[in-house]
């Protein structure tokens, strides 16, 4: 009964708190599977970042169903992709131009680790873990990972767009590890 409590005064947060939100997000099993996005493992947990966790879900949800045309999506007309070692991509068409992989071909999924959210509750950006995975010529999985920044902007319809993803490659996985 006090879990139903809690996510009761989480939910009343979102729609009151911060003013009207122009798009709210129902709960997806991959944002409550995040502990950083869990309000009962994350008590300090805001509604803004909660908001931005859901937004980030829905993405990732979208991007894992229709392949890099559901990512492109997303953006915001004049929004910019930066990535390791290559030029920025600048305007929603140009990033459309380039994200034409499908899920067959490209499977990216990514795990937000935290999220900020302005004062004026209009621009916010999550940031986590990246990983990608595609095949080679022969069949055998190539993966890459990183980590990820994403800037959110509410747009002139209150509807919510990426205005800024970027990403950067990790080491290899055994890189970092204290010994």
């Amino acid at each position: 009964m006090r879990t139903a409590g809690v996510a009761f005064v989480v939910s009343a947060g979102l729609l009151f708190c911060g003013g009207v939100r122009a798009q709210l997000l129902q709960p997806t099993p991959e944002a409550q599977s995040n502990p950083a996005a869990n309000p009962l493992t994350n008590p300090g947990l805001t509604p803004d970042a909660e908001f931005l966790y859901q937004l980030e879900a829905k993405f990732a949800a979208d991007t894992s169903k229709g392949g890099g045309r559901a990512f492109a999506s997303w953006f915001a007309a004049d929004a910019v992709t930066l990535a390791n070692g290559k030029a920025p991509v600048v305007g929603h068409d140009a990033i459309a131009a380039q994200a034409t992989w499908t899920p067959e071909s490209y499977q990216l999924t990514w795990t937000p680790e935290g999220a900020r959210m302005g004062p004026s509750g209009e621009m916010g950006f999550t940031w986590g873990h990246y990983e990608g995975v595609s095949k080679d010529a022969e069949g055998n999985p190539v993966k890459t990972s990183g980590r990820y920044m994403t800037v959110w902007k509410r747009q002139s319809d209150g509807s919510w767009k990426v205005e800024m993803d970027a990403s950067n490659d990790g080491p290899p996985a055994d890189c970092c590890r204290v010994q």
